[in-house]
């Protein structure tokens, strides 16, 4: 399985180029073909493959991607989840979301413009994210002669390590199947590579970390578990495990999943631990392997990206989300402001709209936080605002 996104500057030919994945590997059922042929026609165009996947009814009207759109489809090769997120700079809070769970993003560039400052904000976002793979996607080469030098030039500038793709999306050309078009080129088309990129030894594995959502209890059998999600690690029964905040020490005493009882848990299964002891456990605490303990912490250091109209400041109030528990928090400094342009820090005040900085916050409640380069489900949070309950923010622990 692997998980992309799709990133870049709006009109760079995202959702056009996930609708020839899916059309030219033959992964559209025949009514949703027929449908967008339909659609087609009656707007007087050639079959527009982006309706397959610009599902909502503004963004059709629109020609633009405004939600993030999770399309599933496989080759006898692998099986795929593709997140298209929009490119509009109102909508980078989409984006992130859509990456934050990738094990690759396709940075989508117009072989006419180059790199944008769109496209070097969405490619620093997903190497911020640990993105483990970038594609660099050139696309609409055929409105450049497919050029060799301009897909070097831009090849040549993009800031990161990535593989570089020359492509016509509209065409198909070096999507599915490798274009006559760039004899230049002998690299794979898109789908070979996504087909062959190894994403088995970036799956995090780690210390045990298995935040608590929820407690069950039966009061007529006694039965008393621990229900949630494996953020990373192996857990299994007779394990010595730590509960946060109390550092309680137990062991696990049962795994139990909707199937029965398993011998062995790993991410991201949701299954209900059952412990040898009766510690006391709530939803928002973390269990955790012994000789392997996260930050407990009030004050988190991490990189923000802002995604609200109103400015970040020192002082600013907000709730801090962060696996299974929420906090109060007060941002105590904003250190440094990042600028797209040079990925360099200069000092900032505050934080507007699609910025991204450095701050420090001070939480009410202890957070169990992992650096997010060691660890991406326990590395992350989100800030919300106060009082409107609206997401104001993406955090990186230390990134």
């Amino acid at each position: 399985m692997l998980r992309l996104a799709t990133a870049g500057s709006v009109d760079d030919g995202k959702s056009t180029l996930i609708g020839r994945l899916l059309w030219d590997s033959k992964s559209v059922f025949e009514d949703q073909a027929a449908a967008v042929v339909d659609a087609s026609e009656r707007r007087g165009e050639a079959t527009n493959l982006a309706l397959l996947t610009d599902g909502l009814r503004a963004e059709r009207e629109q020609g633009i991607t405004i939600d993030v759109a999770y399309r599933y489809f496989a080759t006898p090769r692998r099986k795929f989840i593709v997140a298209d997120t929009p490119g509009h700079v109102q909508y980078t809070r989409n984006m992130v979301t859509g990456a934050s769970t990738a094990d690759l993003a396709v940075i989508l560039v117009d072989a006419r413009k180059g790199l944008v400052e769109q496209s070097r904000r969405h490619a620093f976002l997903s190497r911020l994210l640990r993105v483990p793979h970038l594609v660099l996607a050139v696309n609409k080469m055929d409105l450049v002669g497919w050029d060799e030098e301009v897909f070097r030039a831009i090849a040549s500038a993009f800031p990161f390590e990535a593989t570089a793709i020359p492509l016509s999306a509209l065409h198909g050309d070096n999507v599915v199947e490798r274009s006559a078009n760039t004899p230049w080129y002998d690299g794979p088309s898109l789908l070979e590579h996504l087909e062959s990129v190894d994403v088995a030894t970036t799956h995090h594995i780690g210390d045990a970390r298995f935040p608590v959502q929820h407690v069950i209890r039966d009061h007529r059998t006694g039965y008393r578990g621990y229900a949630g999600t494996v953020a990373s690690g192996v857990l299994r029964p007779g394990d010595e495990v730590e509960v946060l905040p109390s550092g309680l020490r137990t062991r696990i005493e049962a795994i139990d999943t909707y199937d029965g009882p398993v011998d062995t848990a790993f991410a991201p299964m949701s299954v209900t631990l059952r412990l040898a002891d009766e510690v006391d456990v709530s939803r928002g605490d973390m269990i955790v392997g012994v000789g392997g303990r996260p930050d407990v912490t009030n004050d988190v250091t991490a990189t923000v990206c802002w995604m609200t109209d109103e400015p970040l400041r020192p002082g600013s109030r907000l709730l801090v989300k962060h696996t299974t528990r929420t906090a109060k928090a007060v941002v105590k400094t904003l250190d440094q402001r990042l600028d797209v342009a040079t990925f360099e820090p200069v000092p900032a005040t505050e934080l507007g709209l699609n910025d991204i900085g450095r701050v420090t916050l001070r939480t009410a409640q202890p957070l169990f936080a992992d650096d997010y380069a060691e660890n991406r489900a326990t590395g992350a949070f989100i800030l919300v605002d106060e009082l409107t309950g609206a997401t104001a923010g993406a955090g990186m622990v230390g990134a």
